[in-house]
């Protein structure tokens, strides 16, 4: 197969896309543009081991035409959970997946988002990469659908049943005086989740006829109040459907943050003789003090080139005898590696030559290899973590070097929030 003339044949729609052999489904994914989705994969094989991997082994490129982002957004979840492909790596990787948990047995079911798949009576959507994007379809659905997030039956009407979210409320309905009326809420509310579920297995368009069937019905009885919320159904159901945009790490963002770590890359296989073959954890730390009182340190998380905000830690000096921002710093190092947490694939510090090798000393003290850089400032300059501690400056437009410019100003501004807090905690006192 001629890949570079099977991808000039695919379409600039939205869609999903794939790479398989005859026998296996190597990698999916979903682009609003999915042929240029798929020349950038082509382009990252060049310099990622793990893409051309997918694309040298890859017998057959194919897609699947949609005509909205949040269909493609579902068909390619449902894909991936069938066909399990091995480069998908977010797939692979049991902290990372997320899934929508409906719990379609419970006499007022539930709807939440989980990462893990532990409740054989419930019925799991997904799996999806990204909390944001999960959190997006769930909010959206639910405007249209309004189902219950709560664990437990109160009393009363919950918050969000006030606000037209949790409608019928459970609440509402297990306290019902009238065994007639809490039957008939009863109805409502899993016909509620019935539909939920058939939007979010990509059954919108059956959703939606069935809808319009109803209103037809409505009419005809001259049911006008209950048309009303009806059609307003229909009216955010065919929005959702068509909706622009939808996920939020996808479209232009994922895009353009693979542009970033392509050519971050670049930059550090030209430098560094064991630069990492991929970089999906990218690591910053950044110091804040004033004349070291409440002195604070900040890690902040990239993955894929997209902040993760979950992942973001905070760190109060504890070291009476700290005396530096460099004993600080280097406090703060090794507290880090000492925890379990997942080690970066890439290591960002705030600072020149100095602090890249307090740094060096704490990975050399708990024999870790990590790459390591630097970026100093007035010009932002780039210190590559080897023996000469080599400085590069990339030119202003590099996207390697604004995706670092990113991270650290991300660092710096995590680190000051935290700061600040603690400051006024301690006048309150």
């Amino acid at each position: 197969m001629n890949i570079k003339k099977r991808i000039a044949q695919a379409p600039t729609t939205t869609g999903v896309y794939y790479f398989k052999t005859e026998k296996k489904y190597l990698y999916i994914g979903k682009s609003v543009n999915i042929r240029a989705r798929l020349r950038s994969h082509v382009e990252n094989a060049k310099i990622d081991s793990k893409a051309a991997a997918y694309v040298n082994q890859a017998t057959e490129v194919s897609w699947i035409v949609t005509d909205s982002e949040f269909k493609a957004l579902l068909l390619e979840s449902q894909l991936i959970q069938k066909h399990r492909p091995k480069y998908n790596v977010r797939w692979m990787d049991d902290k990372s997946r997320l899934y929508i948990k409906i719990t379609v047995k419970e006499t007022y079911p539930k709807v939440s988002i989980t990462r893990r798949e532990d409740d054989k009576k419930a019925l799991y959507i997904g799996p999806f990469s990204f909390t944001k994007t999960v959190k997006k379809i769930v909010k959206e659905v639910r405007r249209v659908f309004p189902f219950c997030m709560q664990e437990n039956i109160g009393k009363r009407k919950c918050f969000y049943a006030k606000i037209g979210l949790c409608r019928p409320c459970p609440n509402e309905i297990e306290y019902a005086g009238d065994a007639k009326l809490k039957k008939a809420l009863q109805k409502e509310y899993k016909k509620n989740i019935r539909n939920v579920v058939r939007v979010l297995q990509g059954k919108s368009d059956v959703v939606l006829k069935k809808l319009y069937k109803d209103l037809d019905r409505i009419k005809k009885n001259e049911n006008y109040e209950q048309g009303i919320v009806l059609r307003n159904r229909i009216y955010r159901l065919e929005r959702l459907i068509n909706k622009r945009n939808f996920d939020v790490n996808d479209v232009s963002h994922y895009n353009r943050s693979e542009q970033r770590i392509t050519s971050l890359l670049h930059i550090l296989k030209r430098y560094l003789p064991d630069a990492p073959a991929k970089l999906e954890r990218i690591e910053c730390y950044d110091m804040s003090t004033m004349s070291f009182k409440n002195s604070t340190a900040s890690m902040v998380v990239f993955i894929d080139g997209l902040s993760e905000k979950k992942e973001y830690k905070r760190f109060k000096i504890k070291s009476n005898k700290a005396e530096s921002d460099f004993e600080m710093f280097e406090e703060v190092l090794t507290r880090r590696f000492k925890n379990k947490w997942q080690h970066p694939d890439l290591l960002v510090v705030d600072g020149g030559k100095p602090q890249v090798r307090i740094a060096q000393k704490v990975l050399a003290q708990q024999k870790l290899d990590i790459p390591l850089i630097g970026i100093a400032k007035r010009p932002d300059r780039l210190v590559i973590g080897d023996a000469h501690l080599l400085t590069v400056r990339p030119p202003r437009s590099n996207d390697g070097l604004q995706l670092i410019q990113e991270i650290r100003d991300e660092s710096h501004r995590f680190a000051r929030k935290y700061h600040l807090y603690l400051r006024q905690k301690r006048m309150m006192i």
